[in-house]
């Protein structure tokens, strides 16, 4: 399990998604003139909720080693939800008045790139069994 190598690449995806629980993406000016880091809304719960989900997701695809063709569904949806909630950062950071992004929100491209490499082990393994079953 953790001798492969997209167990690796989904455990730093699932550390870069719990870390940016933590971690400010945005520090900038509210509509009312208030200095904050907090992202502002409803849309904060909603936010929380998905990369929570990503980070449980990630950690979940690494005990599916044995079933490949669902590691794989598993790290494109990581990959779809990851960029589904960019999309989101970037609808609430609208908000804002003026402001900067954190170089935490690196941690971000991080778990996507993450989910990428997993992805592409998980068929390098795939190809590795075909080739193996051809040769028998």
């Amino acid at each position: 399990m953790l001798q492969r190598v997209q167990s690796i690449w989904l455990l730093l995806a699932s550390v870069c998604a719990f870390l940016t629980l933590k971690l400010p993406t945005y520090s900038g000016t509210t509509p009312d003139g208030i200095p904050s880091s907090e992202l502002m809304g409803m849309p904060n719960f909603i936010l929380t909720v998905v990369t929570v989900i990503i980070g449980v997701l990630a950690l979940i695809t690494i005990f599916l080693y044995n079933n490949r063709k669902l590691q794989f569904r598993l790290c494109l949806l990581g990959i779809f939800l990851e960029i589904g909630l960019i999309i989101l950062y970037y609808l609430d950071i609208q908000k804002y008045l003026q402001g900067t992004y954190s170089l935490t929100s690196i941690l971000h491209v991080g778990v996507l790139l993450f989910f990428f490499l997993a992805a592409k082990g998980i068929t390098n393994d795939d190809k590795i069994i075909h080739e193996s079953n051809r040769l028998r």
